[in-house]
């Protein structure tokens, strides 16, 4: 079997300049690694990653770790992210959560024993301790999604401004009563997208006179999002209802129109993320933007950065949200 010295023989290199570029390329001369590249395939080498992981090296794949990949929000996050991350020859590995702390931390434990070479998560409310034992042992780590904290690349959407833009809306259309449809007891985003919310409505001259009512669903779907239809409160006068996500939005839209509730006029919906089939809807949903492709691709570069570069700088970057309006929100 050909094995790394054939190689390094052939390009009339060192053998620790064939292991640069299989493992560091950047560092390595143009013309050099093409010499390498162009002996490995003269030669047929296949780099075994199994012995290098057993000798202690880091294996050549992503971990991502999201909420649920049948979301197309977490969808995006994923395909962008592969598609990256294969062009620099590493393999994404997926794990879904469910917005579960416990699920979190066994997906950070199963990645650590896998030697992962670097960690993309989205947590929900993911304890301190997992994230620093990823740090412990060397694997880089970019928190997505969501603040990170100190030793830690993060990079997210700032919620809280964006639950303040949907309540500024409402506002503004003349609404006076207000609900709220998510997960903010259980996670981290939901919970700033309603403070963002409520601050809004507290700030306006209304003030305290204005109350939100708070309807906390299991998932963050659209099944969850027509079981809330049944415990919105709208009887007296139109109310504005910011949900947590796209999906909640439509779940609870189509459940409304089918119990013959016109949208917008009865209810007005803001949703939040405009993944791609909102604005295609029967009545096209008013939402959050989040850029989860150049949110994804961000993450990414800082965590090939860090797993390549001694010299990285930790850095937080938020992205700033931007509303998009569209029929499920009307003047009062």
């Amino acid at each position: 079997m050909v094995n790394i010295e054939d190689v390094a023989r052939l390009a009339a290199v060192g053998r620790s300049t064939v292991s640069n570029v299989m493992n560091r390329p950047h560092i390595v001369a143009p013309a050099t690694r093409k010499r390498v590249l162009d002996a490995m395939e003269n030669l047929g080498f296949v780099p075994n990653e199994s012995a290098r992981v057993l000798a202690g090296g880091p294996g050549r794949f992503v971990g991502v770790v999201v909420h649920d990949a049948s979301n197309p929000f977490f969808g995006e996050i994923i395909r962008t992210v592969e598609d990256a991350a294969l062009n620099l020859r590493y393999i994404v590995s997926t794990t879904n959560t469910g917005a579960d702390p416990v699920r979190e931390s066994t997906a950070v434990e199963l990645l650590i024993q896998q030697r992962a070479s670097g960690v993309l998560i989205t947590p929900s409310a993911l304890p301190a301790d997992a994230l620093g034992r990823l740090r412990r042992i060397g694997t880089k780590v970019v928190v997505l999604d969501a603040p990170g904290e100190s030793g830690t690349c993060s990079v997210a959407m700032d919620d809280t401004a964006g639950g303040r833009l949907a309540g500024q809306h409402f506002l503004d259309y003349g609404y006076r009563s207000f609900a709220f449809i998510g997960t903010p007891a259980r996670t981290t985003q939901h919970a700033a997208r309603l403070a963002g919310f409520r601050a809004a409505l507290e700030e306006s001259p209304l003030g305290r006179r204005l109350d939100v009512q708070v309807i906390e669903v299991p998932h963050e779907d659209i099944v969850s999002g027509r079981q809330a239809a049944e415990r919105l409160q709208h009887r007296d006068s139109p109310v504005a209802v910011l949900c947590g996500n796209d999906l909640i939005a439509m779940g609870l839209s189509f459940a409304l129109q089918e119990r013959g509730t016109v949208v917008p006029q009865d209810v007005t919906i803001c949703g939040y993320d405009d993944i791609d089939m909102v604005r295609y809807l029967s009545v096209p949903l008013t939402t959050v933007r989040q850029p989860v492709r150049d949110m994804a691709r961000t993450a990414l570069d800082l965590l090939v950065e860090e797993m390549r570069s001694p010299e990285h700088e930790h850095q937080a970057v938020l992205f700033a949200p931007e509303l998009m309006i569209r029929a499920s929100t009307a003047r009062q």
